[in-house]
C-alpha cells in the first residue's frame, strides 16, 4: 500500500492540494523519512538557493536531516505522459532514483540517490520530486567549453573521455549525454565525474555507431572533439583519425539540427507574439 500524506492549505490560498501517493527512500535514509516527506510537501513555498535555471524543472539545494541535498521536482508533464507515467511506465523521478542506484552498483559516479515521491489526481501523476545528496562541484563539463584556459582543462577532457569509455565498456548508454549533466569534481588535481539528470538511460552492450553518436551533444568545438577523439582511439583500439573524423561528422549534424530548431522556435514566437 503506498503511504498517502496530504498537504492541508486554506482554501483562499486557491492551491491545489499536494497528496504524496508513492513514497520510497533508501535504506540508509529510513530515519528521514519524515523530514524529506515535509521538503516535498513544502517544496514551492520553501526559500533555497537553486540550482540549474529551473527553466523546465526546479532543483533547489536544501539542508535536511544534517545533509544537503538537492531536491528536484520535475515539471508537470502533459495529459497524455500523465497517465503514460501513472499506469505504464515509470515517472523521471522514479527512473532517476533506479539509474541512480544501477549506477552506484557499477561503480560509476552520480551523486547518492536519497528518495523519490510521486504524487496522483485525475487518473494521472501531477507531481515527483526526486532527492539526491548534493555534490559540491568545482565544474561542470560545460566549463571545459567556455573556459579554454581553466587549469588542467586537457587533463580534465582526458580523464572525461576515459569516464565515458567505462560507461560505455559497461553497457551505460546515458541518452542526456551533454555539457551540464557531469559534475566535476577536484580533488590533489584529480577530477572525479559525476552524471545527473538520469531519466534517459539504456543499459545494454553498446554499438560503435551508439558510443560515437553519444558524443553528438558534448561541445561544439572541434578542438575539443578532436581531443576526446585521440583519447577513445587509444582505449577503444580503434583507428584515430576515422573515429576523430565519424565524431565530428555526427557533432555537426547535431548541431545543425539543434539550431534549425532553434530558428523555427524563435519564428513560431514571432509569429504568435503578431497575432497576439
Amino acid at each position: 500500500m503506498p503511504t498517502k500524506i496530504s498537504l492541508i492549505l486554506h482554501p483562499i490560498h486557491k492551491r491545489v492540494y499536494l497528496t504524496l501517493d508513492h513514497i520510497v527512500v533508501a535504506e540508509d535514509f529510513q530515519d528521514q523519512k519524515a523530514v524529506l516527506i515535509q521538503a516535498a510537501l513544502n517544496f514551492d513555498q520553501t526559500q533555497a538557493p537553486l540550482i540549474g535555471t529551473g527553466d523546465r524543472n526546479v532543483i533547489k539545494r536544501i539542508d535536511l536531516g544534517g545533509f544537503s541535498m538537492a531536491v528536484k521536482s520535475f515539471k508537470r508533464p502533459n495529459w497524455i505522459n500523465r497517465l503514460v507515467y501513472r499506469h505504464w511506465r515509470k515517472s523521471k523521478a522514479h527512473r532517476s532514483y533506479i539509474y541512480a542506484h544501477k549506477l552506484k552498483a557499477l561503480g560509476i559516479g552520480t551523486p547518492q540517490p536519497v528518495a523519490f515521491m510521486e504524487s496522483y489526481g485525475g487518473a494521472g501523476i501531477q507531481r515527483s520530486f526526486y532527492f539526491s545528496l548534493n555534490v559540491d562541484a568545482d565544474y561542470t563539463f560545460r566549463d571545459l567549453i567556455h573556459q579554454p584556459d581553466l587549469p588542467n582543462r586537457d587533463k580534465i577532457l582526458e580523464s572525461f573521455t576515459a569516464f565515458t569509455f567505462e560507461l560505455h565498456q559497461k553497457g551505460v548508454l546515458f541518452q542526456d549525454h551533454s555539457p551540464g549533466n557531469t559534475l566535476i569534481k577536484m580533488q590533489d588535481g584529480t577530477p572525479s565525474f559525476y552524471l545527473v539528470d538520469l531519466n534517459r538511460m539504456t543499459f545494454k552492450r553498446l554499438t560503435k555507431a551508439e558510443r560515437i553518436q553519444n558524443f553528438e551533444r558534448l561541445t561544439p568545438l572541434k578542438e575539443m572533439v578532436d581531443k576526446m577523439g585521440e583519447t577513445y582511439a587509444r582505449l577503444a583500439h580503434w583507428p584515430v583519425d576515422d573515429l576523430k573524423e565519424q565524431m565530428w561528422r555526427v557533432t555537426e549534424d547535431f548541431q545543425e539540427r539543434f539550431h534549425r530548431k532553434r530558428r523555427l522556435k524563435k519564428k513560431l514566437l514571432f509569429w504568435r507574439k503578431k497575432t497576439d
